[in-house]
């Protein structure tokens, strides 16, 4: 293998692809990265067995190969070196890699690539949807981190996805809280599908396709057992998690008594203030609601109480339908469903102090976000 391709290239696809080496293993090639050209590009692949990302760089190439080098010294060096070619040389014999760049000449030592795990690909089978890639990742912005994060229940690490006719459903949970949006699909899909993805990859496949532009194909392997993304320049495979996930649509409240339309920064900024207070006092925040009049709008009076540090107390003006009402929330659950919403208005729809709070964007459809009451004495 010989080839020469541009340091920045170069760096940008190992930061796309290292998040997928495996920090601990007793395979010494997964803490390796695996070069090799493909087509005329430089191909690099990462795995740990659950996630890998595959990348393709334009690299201009004089003879074949493939070899797997060391990740962090590897993605070391070539943030060292200065922004100019980089020319990449194996020796088969050894295994090595002799890398130069400007005045700068370096040997690695490799592993063959013979010992990398193969990583399925697009081409072995078509795609079952394709997303575009801005609607794709702002649903998983909106979805992934309500994911649980401990592994006392599996599925609820995972993200599901159900794919039926022209639309996609994407939902988590983690026990307190529950997150769901749902996006159109360009082409219907052939037949139903539903399965439970880890978060993690989700949220790495947010990463990496960030400013791209077009079409995000996805497809699973003849078993099932594992889910593939692919852009032009881009893989992710990961393994699915296996059960049934809860019914969600039972957890979703289908009427309110209450519902409150705020200003999504005013009530935002409110709830951070309350948060330096309730941080301290089991991460509770109070919302009491009160309905307007003739001459006065409605309001949502946010209060924290931390018997060690003090309180904070404040309102934000809304328009309310229906009868006021109060209830406790994990403050950091309400920051992160706010912080998930992109516009300039929200709805709030209560009904008791023991009954969820579900907040749903203003105009625009499709999302919704649940969080479970906090029993106060």
């Amino acid at each position: 293998m010989k080839l020469t391709c541009l340091q920045d290239n170069l760096k940008r696809g190992l930061s796309i692809v290292g998040h997928a080496v495996a920090g601990k293993s007793t395979l010494p090639v997964l803490s390796n990265i695996l070069l090799a050209t493909d087509n005329g590009r430089l191909k690099l692949a990462a795995t740990n067995l659950e996630l890998g990302i595959t990348c393709w760089l334009g690299a201009k190439v004089d003879s074949e190969g493939a070899v797997t080098i060391p990740a962090k010294l590897l993605t070391d060096l070539v943030g060292s070196l200065p922004n100019d070619r980089i020319s990449l040389e194996l020796e088969p014999s050894s295994q090595s890699i002799k890398l130069t760049c400007a005045r700068y000449e370096n040997n690695i030592n490799g592993i063959s690539a013979e010992e990398f795990p193969d990583l399925p690909a697009l081409n072995q089978g078509e795609p079952i949807a394709v997303f575009a890639c801005d609607v794709l990742r702002e649903a998983i912005d909106q979805i992934a981190f309500a994911a649980a994060t401990d592994d006392s229940r599996p599925v609820l690490t995972g993200v599901l996805l159900r794919l039926r006719d022209n639309h996609a459903t994407l939902a988590s949970a983690d026990g307190y809280r529950l997150a769901q949006r749902i996006i159109p699909l360009a082409t219907p899909v052939a037949e139903p599908v539903e399965v439970i993805i880890p978060a993690r990859a989700l949220i790495e496949l947010s990463r990496i396709i960030a400013g791209s532009e077009g079409d995000v194909a996805m497809t699973m392997t003849a078993g099932g057992g594992q889910v593939l993304f692919h852009t032009e320049d881009i893989d992710l495979v990961s393994r699915v998690i296996d059960g049934k996930y809860p019914d969600i649509e039972r957890v979703i409240p289908q009427s309110y008594t209450t519902r409150t339309i705020v200003e999504t920064a005013e009530l935002a900024k409110a709830i951070r203030v309350a948060a330096l207070f309730a941080n301290s006092s089991n991460n509770i925040v109070r919302l009491t609601i009160e309905s307007g009049s003739d001459t006065a709008p409605g309001q949502i009076h946010i209060s924290a109480n931390a018997a060690e540090v003090g309180n904070n107390s404040s309102s934000v003006d809304g328009m309310v339908n229906g009868e006021g009402n109060k209830i406790a929330l994990n403050v950091r659950f309400l920051l992160e469903a706010l912080n998930a919403m992109k516009t300039n208005q929200i709805a709030i729809e209560t009904q008791t102090e023991q009954n969820p709070a579900v907040f749903r964007p203003v105009g625009v459809d499709g999302y919704v976000h649940i969080v479970m009451p906090m029993m106060v004495r």
